[in-house]
């Protein structure tokens, strides 16, 4: 499966001559400059998920409640993902033509959307402040987030070799 079985071959075209598409094309340094930004950003945000997860788990900061760790590391996890969709963004206009038949970008978009809708709604009432999810449920919301997460990185990481 890949996008242009589902988007038309002409947005593609006009993604990677848009006048920033063929800047970062043409750019030395542009396209290592913002996927380094790119990478960053993910591991803050992987971190800070990996933490508010082990904390579902009870095996860090038992001292303060999911809710308190939830919310210390929220704004971070916010900025982090608006810092890749920034970078991601770019980076997928200079080259999208290839990107719009690469299966790994594909199943890492639909693995983004999955962990993005799991983050908004399960997840975060996992963590949310009076939460009467049971043990076991915040567990297995632990580990879904973990699971989601882990997998848009690792099909980006794949976009490069498949």
């Amino acid at each position: 499966m890949n996008l242009q079985r589902i988007i038309p071959v002409w947005f593609f075209y006009r993604c990677e001559g848009s006048l920033l598409g063929v800047y970062i094309q043409h750019s030395k340094y542009a396209f290592a400059l913002i996927e380094t930004v790119h990478i960053m950003a993910l591991a803050i945000l992987l971190g800070s998920f990996l933490i508010v997860d082990l904390r579902l788990f009870g095996l860090v900061m038992r001292r303060q409640t999911v809710a308190e760790v939830a919310g210390q590391f929220s704004l971070t996890s916010w900025v982090s993902f608006a810092v890749m969709v920034c970078t991601g963004i770019p980076m997928y206009l200079s080259e999208a033509v290839k990107l719009s038949a690469n299966i790994p970008f594909f199943y890492k978009m639909v693995f983004l959307c999955l962990a993005l809708l799991f983050h908004l709604t399960v997840h975060r009432r996992a963590t949310r402040s009076g939460s009467n999810a049971s043990a076991g449920l915040a567990k297995i919301a632990a580990s879904l987030s973990l699971i989601c997460w882990l997998a848009v990185a690792l099909a980006g990481r794949a976009i490069a070799f498949l």
